[in-house]
């Protein structure tokens, strides 16, 4: 049968699985990592601490007050490395005030007037309390595109140890269950300690899932997202011209593309160096993405050209649009552009026809830059 001291020795090397595993992502700097690292370094001290119970030679400073107020303080590091991580910056002065009074009502139930339940009902109280907050982080603070499952799993370990902080607090602060030591064997006191020290590592399980999933969102966002310039990358462009071919052909809609490039662009790398090149290439992304619709889909199809998709819209439409943006860039003050360099661009546009495919709608408007290229540059003409 499991008893108290086997349920606190699993639950230690738990914690020492769960710092193996989050010091491995220290190095990617995510934010909450640091926290969920103190927190299971704090929880192991305090386990190790409740272990010496009953030990000879142990303090009651040590293995009644520091081993609760420490494994209050790891839950409550717990939270703010989710704040941390949800981009939170405020602290929950709160849960610290909190911390202070269990720290003043352990030492009181120990040694002014010795409870052992009073002891479990304030410290569980405390417990479900930081447990609610991280819950109710964790589903309202969930960024939308990100996947539910991680999310979820911690606010259900969070809830998990509500439920179970809880009931023990009420049978033990309403007197329903009594006895002299954490470690004394007892159905009722394994099952608690089971479902409130168990559960912990569920928690440690979740924070890795969060850290891995933004380890993950990172790598989607360098293959969809161009490093340089912010724009969508070729793969993530073309993606998203398939899916707006089927929806406008669904919908009977039209659908415009436009192929642009910086004229001139090698002549400014050659005379001002790539440091200003990379200059010239972010700030052009920075005024189309600025200055194109709501729905209109921008790119980096490669070095310095790049693509605009425009939904339900014609090819005229996409002419005018693109010649406005032409000349709202002509009109940039000098200070406002990168080294007061004066630079244009020139289009190539046409619209979705029947049935082909977007490689053959990129041709047509790759020809039409060429065109556009041919007749002196600085200018947006159609197939």
């Amino acid at each position: 049968m499991f008893n108290p001291l086997s349920i606190l020795l699993v639950t230690i090397l738990s914690g020492v699985m769960a710092i193996a595993v989050l010091g491995s992502l220290w190095r990617a700097a995510i934010p909450g990592v640091g926290y969920w690292l103190s927190a299971n370094a704090a929880a192991i001290v305090a386990l190790l601490a409740f272990a010496l119970q009953g030990h000879a030679h142990a303090s009651q400073w040590l293995t009644l007050v520091a081993s609760n107020v420490l494994m209050a303080a790891s839950l409550l590091l717990v939270l703010e490395g989710c704040l941390r991580f949800l981009g939170r910056r405020t602290r929950p002065w709160p849960a610290y005030l909190g911390l202070v009074a269990v720290l003043f009502g352990i030492s009181y139930w120990t040694f002014a007037a010795p409870n052992f339940n009073a002891r479990v009902a304030v410290v569980s109280a405390y417990h479900a309390s930081l447990c609610v907050a991280l819950a109710v982080l964790m589903l309202r603070g969930r960024p939308s595109n990100r996947p539910r499952y991680s999310y979820y799993f911690v606010a259900g370990a969070a809830l998990l140890l509500v439920a179970a902080h809880t009931a023990r607090g009420f049978m033990y602060g309403l007197g329903w269950m009594t006895q002299a030591s954490l470690l004394q064997v007892s159905p009722s006191n394994v099952l608690f300690l089971a479902l409130g020290i168990l559960a912990s590592p569920c928690l440690s399980i979740g924070v890795v899932m969060l850290a891995h999933d933004r380890l993950a969102e990172r790598l989607e966002r360098l293959a969809n997202i161009d490093d340089l310039t912010g724009a969508l990358s070729r793969r993530a462009f073309l993606a998203a011209g398939d899916a707006l071919l089927d929806a406008s052909r669904r919908s009977r809609s039209p659908l415009a593309m436009a192929i642009i490039d910086i004229d001139s662009f090698k002549a400014v790398n050659d005379k001002h160096g790539h440091a200003t090149g990379d200059q010239v290439l972010s700030h052009f992304a920075t005024f189309i993405a600025r200055n194109l619709r709501t729905g209109d889909v921008f790119g980096r199809l490669g070095g310095e050209e790049f693509g605009v998709l425009c939904p339900a819209t014609s090819a005229a439409e996409a002419v005018s649009l693109l010649d406005r943006l032409r000349a709202r860039l002509a009109a940039t003050a000098p200070h406002e552009r990168p080294c007061g360099l004066r630079y244009t661009f020139s289009v190539g546009v046409d619209r979705l026809r029947g049935d082909e495919s977007l490689a053959q709608l990129m041709a047509r408007a790759d020809g039409a830059l060429y065109a556009a290229k041919a007749s002196g540059r600085d200018r947006v003409m159609t197939a």
